[in-house]
């Protein structure tokens, strides 16, 4: 039995996490969501005073929205789309009799004009977008969202529906690589302050096929997105449960985010997974709360 099976056992066993029958797809315990409430709340601690817009988009986004965000191009692979019955009587008869015979039945769903949510961010760019111009000093945004990705496994820190809380900047070059910055030097304090050992690395996001590659080296080669690395499964692999990126121009121009006079902003994120920092946690401090370290209670519960 490998680490990855065994940690989600041990999950499944303490009521962490409950199955479902879907691999990464779970249910979670009061306990699991304590955590990551009191996490969430450190990352307000964090990041509160400087008057973000609080957002919470649903799980599902506008298809057209998810098409104009060109996700298909970069990850096909990940991504999930809300199918429903649109048929008549007759339909629904043939429906219920392919069901009794044990065919497939999903064949009969057609596309609604509702994608599921690859990152908290994605909606966010079209709704600032329709307000027209952004003020001199840009925007500050506190997004929090279930997110999709198709991604099957046992790996408990790779679940296919999970939740990300992202602050996201819009403005200058200069405002948001600043505001990247910051954020690398709070993640690490955030996450030394709940006793994690934590790395910062470079990194790619998972582009798809031989073009792909391509775009992979080159945002590691313009050092375009970090991950904060915290020990899960193994030490020797740490999971990714920060991302600190920079979209340059790339959403601003794709949604038209300008300043009034006309200027394309620029974007950056910063992205926690959640599910992976509450598994991170009770890697490291183990599975009851109740007997975690004193200061790492403290912190999170007060």
């Amino acid at each position: 039995m490998d680490m990855q099976t065994s940690l989600l056992d041990r999950l499944f066993d303490a009521g962490l996490l409950i199955e479902t029958g879907v691999d990464g797809l779970y249910g979670r315990s009061g306990v699991f969501e304590d955590v990551i409430s009191r996490f969430e709340g450190l990352i307000s601690a964090y990041g509160g005073a400087e008057g973000a817009e609080m957002i919470r988009f649903p799980p599902g986004m506008n298809r057209a929205h998810f098409e104009t965000s060109g996700y298909m191009k970069s990850f096909p692979q990940l991504a999930g789309t809300v199918h429903s019955f649109c048929g008549c009587e007759l339909d629904h008869m043939n429906l219920l009799k392919c069901i009794d015979e044990g065919g497939d039945w999903t064949k009969t769903q057609e596309a609604t004009d509702i994608a599921l949510t690859p990152a908290a961010c994605y909606p966010l760019y079209p709704t600032i977008a329709k307000r027209g111009p952004l003020p001199p000093e840009g925007g500050l945004y506190d997004l929090q969202s279930y997110c999709f990705r198709h991604e099957p496994s046992t790996d408990p820190d790779r679940q296919q529906m999970f939740r990300m809380r992202e602050y996201v900047r819009i403005g200058t070059q200069e405002a948001v690589t600043e505001f990247r910055q910051t954020w690398m030097d709070r993640g690490v304090k955030m996450m030394e302050s709940v006793g994690l050992d934590v790395e910062i690395d470079v990194a790619n996001d998972p582009f798809f096929g031989r073009a792909g590659k391509m775009l992979a080296n080159n945002q590691r080669d313009q050092n375009l997105k970090f991950e904060l690395l915290i020990p899960v499964n193994s030490a020797a692999k740490p999971t990714a449960c920060m991302s600190f990126n920079y979209h340059q121009d790339a959403f601003g121009a794709k949604w038209g985010l300008a300043f009034a006079g006309g200027e394309t902003c620029h974007t950056a994120c910063v992205g926690w997974g959640l599910e992976r920092i509450a598994l991170a946690l009770f890697v490291r401090h183990g599975l009851d709360p109740k007997a975690w370290p004193a200061n790492v209670r403290k912190t999170l519960w007060g």
